[in-house]
């Protein structure tokens, strides 16, 4: 899947993909690996963590800027979304999810990664009506992966003391 992902085809089609898994289990570097392919086939991406997404768009209702800012991300090709659902959402970021997500809809490529499973988002968009509007855009033309294991973090630090050990 990874191969046929790599080819850009579903961001030129404007599809999106799923990321799922575990902490540390690869999500980001996957998403960040698609994103860099989109841009070395000339498409635009723009990577932001939710919590930072809805940070901005708060500021930007602030300053006056919010109408730029929808823009700017409805016209990126792709859109990756990371560490979504870590926490229930408020109802102002889940309008401007909302917002955000139906500007780009059948315009723009998303990737979203995150730790909870599709079947609990639900919960943590929290408006059923706003979760059903949101899901159909995102989840029926999404290709999606599943990630398992333990943290490659863990696995790293747990080599990386083994080293040590092997050194003294």
């Amino acid at each position: 899947m990874i191969l046929s992902l790599a080819t850009c085809a579903w961001v030129r089609k404007h599809q999106n993909v799923l990321v799922i898994g575990p902490t540390g289990a690869g999500k980001t570097f996957i998403a960040c690996a698609l994103a860099h392919t989109s841009c070395r086939e000339n498409l635009s991406a723009f990577y932001v963590r939710m919590p930072t997404l809805c940070y901005t768009l708060a500021m930007a209702r602030a300053d006056g800027s919010y109408a730029r800012m929808l823009t700017r991300l409805a016209r990126t090709a792709l859109l990756v979304l990371d560490d979504f659902a870590l926490a229930p959402l408020t109802d102002a970021e889940r309008r401007d999810l909302l917002e955000v997500i139906e500007d780009r809809h059948g315009t723009g490529a998303t990737i979203i990664a995150s730790q909870l499973p599709v079947e609990h988002w639900h919960e943590m968009i929290g408006d059923p009506t706003i979760a059903d509007a949101l899901l159909d855009r995102l989840v029926h033309n999404a290709h999606r992966i599943t990630l398992k294991g333990e943290s490659m973090r863990k696995k790293k630090r747990s080599i990386d003391t083994k080293e040590k050990k092997d050194v003294t």
